[in-house]
């Protein structure tokens, strides 16, 4: 049998000790800040049905799904002549709702709207949960995008008020402030984008805007445009959209541009009611901001679209500001998610942290704390097995204690041990032989500075400080 070379499939990656203590790192940042604001986390399996997760993310976010074939032989009994078109192809996509019923999730948000309506009498209303768990995507593997990535998901359902998106706003400019990444905090409001769609004279393709406008920041606003009369869309539409897109300056401004067009100040001369709605709630949203004091930096983006169709209100995207990796953090607000499993009239918000690109962002500025690299403080050499007996004890109540220690395996040459210690970023090391034996004392040597001192092998308190 042929040695297999071992790999990983594409998008995807292993992690090792010092990955794993970083990104337990940004786990542990988000999870304090979320906690800190009254959220409680949850989880939900790795599958769902494939009817709870089709036709949620509009047909893009479809085709992105991995489907999970059912157990057995799960092409028994399909006749393959019923989904076979010209020639040797065949109607993949309806073949697979045939022999798949389950999926791989594609976020949390979904499984959290299905897991509110299955847990509805079991939960208090507003509901504040977080989730951090990996998601599956069949994207192309790219820089900053894999087809296995964990997200950081926070939601509150159950209420409408504006202040739940002030504290989203919030939380970003907390863990980033934490993790010292400098962030712009980019928002807009879907009910613009549909005042876009109504102004243009085509609010029936509020969803081709829309997914057309999410890729300005990938192609240029010609290709945009051309997406948009491909589907149908004027070209007085069109020079509506642009006109739009080409609006600058700050908040007031914007909004002042936008309230003017959306009263009739468009070529088309079309009112739109809604646009002026979602208006209304920006100006409430921001003036929440600045009374809150969020220290990042806030703007309205009127070209953010954030394509996901269950969008209905506030959205949010983050970008960093030192690195291009596009961005590492969004969300919104969507008034009826849980209305599809049966539970309508619940409006709810979240956003996401993308762990894999804050990890990017975080490794490509030297970002991460010195301290990590090793989570062992202390490395106990072995001389021989009488100085292991007596070291047992120690090491027991130093863990006691919370410190993290480490007792060299065999009794091998210092050196050795020494190499050990350096390759693991272990700070300090304990070396006792015969004489520490007979004072009843313990050695230890701080390795970058190479200050070392006997200490009472009893004298806890004294160890614990010259640790720090």
């Amino acid at each position: 049998m042929a040695v297999q070379k071992p790999s990983t499939p594409k998008g995807t990656r292993d992690f090792g000790q010092i990955e794993m203590a970083r990104r337990n790192y940004i786990f542990d940042t988000i999870r304090s800040v979320f906690r800190c604001f009254g959220f409680q986390q949850i989880e939900t399996p790795a599958m769902e049905n494939l009817s709870t997760l089709l036709g949620k993310y509009g047909e893009e976010g479809d085709k992105l799904l991995f489907r999970v074939l059912n157990s057995g032989d799960c092409f028994s009994g399909v006749d393959l002549e019923n989904f076979r078109l010209e020639g040797d192809c065949f109607n993949s996509k309806a073949l697979s709702l045939k022999v798949c019923e389950k999926g791989l999730r594609y976020d949390l948000t979904v499984p959290f709207a299905r897991y509110v309506v299955q847990h509805q009498n079991d939960i208090s209303f507003p509901f504040k949960r977080y989730q951090i768990q990996p998601v599956w995507r069949a994207d192309r593997p790219q820089k900053g995008r894999y087809r296995e990535f964990y997200q950081c998901d926070v939601d509150v359902i159950g209420s409408t008020s504006l202040l739940n998106e002030l504290e989203l706003v919030q939380m970003v400019d907390a863990v980033f402030g934490k993790l010292g990444i400098g962030v712009n905090i980019h928002i807009n409001n879907r009910k613009l984008l549909t005042g876009f769609a109504e102004i243009a004279g085509a609010p029936d393709k509020v969803t081709d805007i829309t997914v057309a406008i999410d890729k300005l920041d990938k192609i240029c606003i010609e290709k945009v445009e051309e997406e948009m009369a491909s589907k149908g869309l004027s070209a007085n539409g069109i020079a509506v959209i642009r006109q739009i897109l080409s609006i600058d300056g700050g908040f007031e401004a914007k909004r002042n541009a936008m309230k003017a067009l959306f009263q009739g100040g468009s070529a088309s001369g079309i009112v739109s009611e809604t646009g002026l709605k979602g208006l209304d709630e920006l100006d409430e949203l921001f003036g929440l901001i600045d009374t809150a004091g969020v220290e990042a930096p806030v703007c309205l983006d009127l070209s953010l679209a954030r394509g996901l169709n269950y969008y209905t209100g506030a959205i949010f995207e983050v970008k960093a500001r030192d690195f291009e990796i596009g961005s590492i953090c969004g969300g919104g607000r969507y008034d009826n998610l849980t209305g599809i499993f049966g539970l309508p009239g619940l409006s709810g918000v979240g956003i996401s942290f993308g762990a894999d690109r804050i990890y990017d962002v975080l490794s490509s500025l030297d970002l991460f704390p010195a301290s990590l690299e090793s989570a062992t403080k202390l490395l106990f050499a072995v001389m021989g097995q009488e100085e292991m007996k007596y070291i047992l004890p120690i090491a027991s109540r130093l863990r006691q204690e919370g410190v993290a220690i480490e007792i060299y395996p065999e009794a091998t040459k210092l050196r050795k041990q020494f190499e050990y210690a350096e390759r693991r970023s272990i700070p300090f090391i304990s070396i006792n032989g015969s004489s520490e034996i007979e004072a009843g004392s313990v050695n230890i040597k701080n390795l970058s500075t190479g200050t070392q001192q006997s200490f009472p092998a009893n004298d806890l308190p004294a160890i614990l400080e010259f640790l720090k």
